[in-house]
């Protein structure tokens, strides 16, 4: 296992600990975050279940003997955990590389506590080199487009990309998002997307990072 395998299982190993016994946690998309079902997979006698973000997260939870539940049909989470693209210093996030960026900021939103586990190589000062995801609506592409090279970035379609919920994503280059809950609010109003992969507004409350086995 090489060092940022180990630092991403540390941050997951890290995050188990704040499982509280009999709740439903959240659980996020991506390669750190499966470190995070293969450990709660060993408590999943001690859990009532999971709410997860993706399609593949569900399907590996489910492989796992973790029961998985609609959002709709449960309360409050205390814990969700999720990984990131990008985080700054104040805890802001890019997050939708895998295209789940929606179902992640609404379990987010549920949550009491929104934990993020990444390697160092996430960590930045600024916001902006890993592209923005924006999902959209397929008809709305072209013009969401448009207003994100008004903002001042370069979008560009993830062609054969289709989120869990239908639609499309589109990345946006060369930002540098030095205001992230400004950027995040202007995107947002923009009609035809659904959601942006800036999660500054709802930011993680606690950020775990994994390097060389430790945190």
């Amino acid at each position: 296992m090489n060092d940022a395998e180990n630092g991403k299982r540390a941050a997951a190993e890290r995050a188990l600990a704040l499982v509280e016994p009999g709740s439903v946690v959240g659980v996020g998309t991506g390669s750190t975050v499966r470190w995070f079902i293969e450990g709660l997979a060993r408590m999943r006698h001690d859990i009532e279940g999971a709410v997860s973000s993706s399609e593949a997260s569900t399907a590996l939870l489910r492989e796992r003997g973790i029961a998985v539940y609609d959002l709709n049909g449960v309360g409050e989470i205390p814990l969700y955990v999720d990984g990131a693209d990008e985080c700054d210093g104040s805890r802001c996030l890019i997050k939708g590389g895998g295209a789940a960026l929606t179902r992640e900021k609404i379990i987010a939103a549920v949550a009491r506590e929104f934990v993020c586990i990444i390697d160092p190589a996430k960590r930045v000062d600024v916001l902006g080199r890993f592209p923005l995801p924006v999902e959209v609506i397929p008809m709305a592409r072209s013009h969401v487009a448009r207003e994100l090279l008004d903002l001042g970035g370069q979008p560009v379609w993830r062609e054969g990309v289709v989120t869990d919920n239908g639609n499309w994503i589109l990345d946006v280059h060369h930002l540098q998002i030095t205001d992230p809950e400004a950027l995040e609010t202007a995107i947002n109003q923009i009609v035809g997307v659904v959601t942006v992969g800036l999660f500054a507004r709802r930011r993680a409350d606690r950020v775990l990072i994994g390097a060389d086995g430790e945190i």
